[in-house]
């Protein structure tokens, strides 16, 4: 679908296409975003963002999982 917006100020215009220059995005490509974000469509997570989030979690790391398993075999 299509999409218009009328009488948008000249200087919005300039800080939203200085700001797809700077995500290198189209100015389309800018506004799908912000799209997205405003109404929470989702996006992939980033590395970082899922390292966080696993973080967060509070699971043993891998390096415990070996002696998780050691102490459950030997009891």
């Amino acid at each position: 679908m299509d999409l218009s917006i009328k009488g948008v100020p000249e200087d919005q215009v300039r800080r939203l296409r200085e700001r797809a220059r700077a995500n290198h995005r189209s100015l389309q490509g800018e506004l799908r975003a912000l799209l997205d974000e405003a109404i929470g469509t989702p996006r992939p997570l980033t590395i970082d963002e899922i390292v966080a989030r696993v973080s967060g979690l509070g699971l043993p790391r891998r390096d415990e999982a070996a002696r998780l398993i050691r102490e459950d075999r030997d009891r």
